[in-house]
């Protein structure tokens, strides 16, 4: 392991030369920023967070974010205005533009690097007033706890994690964020005893100290805040794959796990259906919940019509197109089903079932079980024709979020095998493939 670890360092760790670079971008762009932000009096300072300042970031990816902290009494209006103000003036050469989380914030690419404007409250600990507010504490917390080695050790971590397809916070992927390895790190002291404790993780494990009790798979507290629960923000899929993960590389440590995905799809796209619609435009949280909500409520109802959903995922495409993606069992059911009723025990509900469905029944009978059975005719047998009657028809009892109900009636569905779209088929791929790294026996 160690050997594969050493070769791993190579890919995680920025030589002096990178690490000169991306001083000089630093340096530029805070005399740039500082510049503008001293001309507000509502501003206390700026300061540098996130990975850099902590010296955790990785080569190929190390965004620069420069906070620009507000006195806690500044409405959200100038807090709003004013930050946009200071990182456009500030970035204007680099062709800024505006991102969004839960306050918009200002980006502009230097070089190969994206320099983050950011506006925050000048808060005491615990004070907060949004969720930037934490970041300066995090970093400052980081930079006390973390020693050299454990911050190459977070590298590792990272890495692992990227390469993994389970590393980043924002809602679209809903995995560990960078300060969650931090954490992870800071916890258990390296990447092999990251990876030892994950490996045999129990359900709703609490990495950390709190007195708070937490509903999610894994708990990982906020060493800043002990009544934030980390692990709530990352999906369970991604939780259970970096189980998995852990456990494949601690019986076979390979360089892979830090470089590339082994992915193979032993089925095609056939059975994968695909609804596309034009949104717009919006913050990506806001989006990416909207549309993921709207897969998970439309499987529920396919599910409930009697297409089983094996699996569902939602993308992004250029010019605001949203698609959702429904890996399904089989796109046409037969054209009979058959209702379970009560055992016939049970005399009030067995009354019931039989008012209930006698009507529709073609034939009614007990079963082995003893239960009371019916087979009658199925509504819907064409689960792209059940999916287009409900969008046009039912939309208000689809469990569509109401921000997507109007933009959604727009809509065209297809099989994933006859998509154009780059992302479309890259999303539809990963919902027939398996991830030959972590669900490995060798």
């Amino acid at each position: 392991m160690n050997h594969i670890l050493k070769r791993a360092e190579k890919y995680t760790i920025p030589s002096e030369k990178l690490q000169k670079l991306k001083d000089v971008i630093v340096e530029q762009s805070v005399k740039l920023v500082q510049k503008e932000a001293s001309k507000y009096s509502q501003v206390t300072g700026i300061e540098i967070v996130g990975s850099y300042a902590k010296g955790t970031w990785l080569p190929k990816r190390a965004d620069i974010d420069i906070f620009v902290k507000f006195h806690s009494d500044t409405s959200e209006k100038e807090f709003i205005e004013i930050g946009k103000k200071i990182g456009f003036t500030a970035l204007k050469q680099f062709k800024p533009y505006v991102r969004y989380a839960e306050h918009p914030f200002v980006e502009a690419q230097i070089r190969d690097t994206k320099v983050n404007v950011v506006p925050c409250y000048d808060v005491e600990k615990g004070a907060w007033k949004s969720s930037a507010d934490r970041s300066p504490f995090h970093t400052k917390f980081m930079i006390k706890s973390l020693t050299d080695t454990m911050k190459n050790e977070v590298r590792l971590l990272k890495s692992f994690l990227k390469a993994n397809d389970i590393y980043g916070a924002e809602i679209a992927k809903q995995g560990f964020s960078g300060y969650v390895a931090e954490v992870l790190v800071l916890n258990f002291g390296s990447l092999e005893n990251v990876l030892k404790e994950i490996s045999r993780l129990k359900a709703g494990q609490v990495i950390g100290k709190t007195t708070k009790r937490f509903d999610t798979k894994i708990v990982i507290i906020d060493p800043i805040d002990e009544n934030r629960n980390l692990g709530a923000a990352i999906s369970n899929e991604n939780i259970g794959r970096f189980v998995l993960a852990a456990r494949s590389f601690l019986r076979k440590p390979a360089l892979s796990f830090f470089t590339i995905k082994r992915k193979s799809a032993k089925m095609d796209t056939k059975n994968v259906l695909v609804l596309s619609f034009r949104y717009k435009p919006r913050s990506p949280d806001i989006i990416w919940g909207q549309i993921k909500r709207a897969a998970t409520s439309l499987a529920t109802q396919m599910n409930q019509a009697g297409f089983s959903v094996l699996k569902r995922s939602a993308t992004i495409s250029e010019n605001n197109i949203a698609s959702l993606l429904f890996l399904l069992q089989s796109k046409k059911l037969d054209n009979l089903k058959t209702r379970l009723g009560p055992e016939f025990f049970v005399s009030e509900h067995v009354e019931k079932f039989i008012a209930a469905n006698k009507k529709k029944s073609l034939a009614m009978w007990i079963n082995d079980d003893g239960q009371v059975c019916s087979l009658q005719k199925r509504q819907n047998t064409d689960a792209q024709k059940f999916l287009k009657l409900l969008i046009q028809y039912n939309i208000e009892k689809s469990g569509v979020p109401a921000g997507l109900k109007s933009e959604i009636k727009k809509f065209k569905i297809i099989t994933a095998s006859a998509a154009k779209g780059k992302s479309i088929k890259e999303a539809a791929r990963e919902l027939v493939s398996t991830d030959e790294t972590i669900f490995s026996n060798k």
